[in-house]
């Protein structure tokens, strides 16, 4: 009997997993690149802060000066004083250093760079400010009509809102306006110097026919990802928004852009989908809330930040239980590793101490 039940949880998880319907959580929108069909939609007009989806602007704008020739992806551009003092995750660079226009991009995509935002800001408008106009500009041009940007980069700022609606509008257009960058969101890692920098979308990796695009992470606005995936010639997308973990993100995605590849054949026979302007506006559609409290990190607090010691204590008491029951090989085994245990544990938390809880730096 309990076998049983367990196989019926397992296939009940399955099934809400391949339908698309996992547990309740942030906003979700799944739709068709090519006709910007929706086939899935939840909470799609609720304010949310965008992160560093905000990056996938930045990248847009950057594409609309390399197609105007004001840059080429060759051009060297120089990081500021304001570059420089920007919060991880960054790359690092000393003011005045430089990098290429090409470089820029896959590290503002990669690893998702918040001093690079700000250099190819500069870059492509004199100043920062210049720049957020331009931002704020060519999202009313697409139609993101409940987005404000305050920032190139997504960093937290209480004015800087969008809805998973007015993502898709953006990751939509700078699919079919740039079709000459789309390796750009599909590249895994990249090298600058002697680092190698790897991306935080776990989907590229574990989902087949995943393509892109960003993802991103701020206390306030949990995990969120814009997700590409290419199947038989149909690039369906995906937005995730407030999820608890990175892990929860990649599987929410996983699971929405399964359920598209597997219903949309037979949704478009019965009746085709609305698109995502034709998708009435929500009635009820909410303000800005923050999942600080749910978000599973030590850097925000709350729940999460419980549930992470939790794990921790219950690891450590294993570990310590562990000599009694081994052998006395085992246990001579481990002694010298077992002494140098302290100090390794004692330089984490300054290694943690040096990121500020507002930087978001888990992408």
């Amino acid at each position: 009997m309990m076998r049983a039940r367990k196989t019926f949880g397992v296939a009940l998880a399955v099934s809400c997993l391949s339908t698309g319907l996992p547990a309740k959580a942030g906003p979700t929108l799944l739709f068709d690149v090519s006709n910007g069909a929706v086939l899935y939609a939840e909470d799609q007009d609720n304010l949310w802060h965008p992160a560093s989806l905000t990056k996938i602007m930045t990248a847009y704008l950057t594409f609309e000066a390399l197609k105007a020739g004001k840059l080429t992806l060759d051009s060297k551009i120089t990081v500021s004083e304001a570059a420089h003092a920007q919060p991880p995750s960054k790359i690092g660079l000393p003011v005045g250093g430089s990098l290429t226009v090409d470089l820029a991009l896959k590290a503002l995509v990669i690893k998702s760079a918040n001093d690079v935002a700000v250099m190819l800001a500069e870059a492509i408008s004199g100043t920062e400010a210049e720049f957020i106009l331009k931002m704020n500009a060519t999202a009313k041009r697409l139609g993101m009509v409940r987005t404000i940007f305050t920032n190139p980069h997504g960093l937290p700022a209480p004015e800087q809102v969008t809805t998973a609606r007015d993502l898709a509008r953006l990751a939509r257009a700078v699919i079919k306006d740039f079709p000459e960058h789309m390796a750009l969101w599909s590249l895994v890692d990249m090298r600058i110097g002697k680092r190698r920098l790897g991306s935080h979308n776990g989907l590229l990796k574990t989902y087949d026919g995943a393509d892109g695009l960003k993802t991103g992470f701020t206390c306030d606005s949990g995990y969120n990802v814009v997700a590409s995936a290419t199947r038989d010639g149909r690039r369906l997308m995906a937005i995730v928004l407030g999820e608890n973990s990175g892990r929860d993100r990649t599987v929410r995605a996983q699971s929405l852009l399964e359920h598209g590849f597997q219903t949309s054949a037979w949704k478009n026979f019965f009746k085709p989908p609305p698109s995502i302007d034709g998708l009435p506006d929500a009635t009820e559609a909410k303000a800005v809330t923050s999942v600080r409290q749910s978000v599973v990190t030590w850097d925000c607090g709350g729940k999460g930040r419980v549930r992470v010691a939790k794990k921790a204590r219950v690891a450590k008491a294993k570990a310590a239980k562990a000599p009694k029951a081994a052998s006395a090989e085992a246990v001579a085994a481990t002694v010298a590793p077992a002494t140098q245990a302290p100090a390794a544990s004692k330089a984490k938390p300054k290694a943690a101490a040096a990121v500020p809880a507002a930087a978001g730096k888990p992408q």
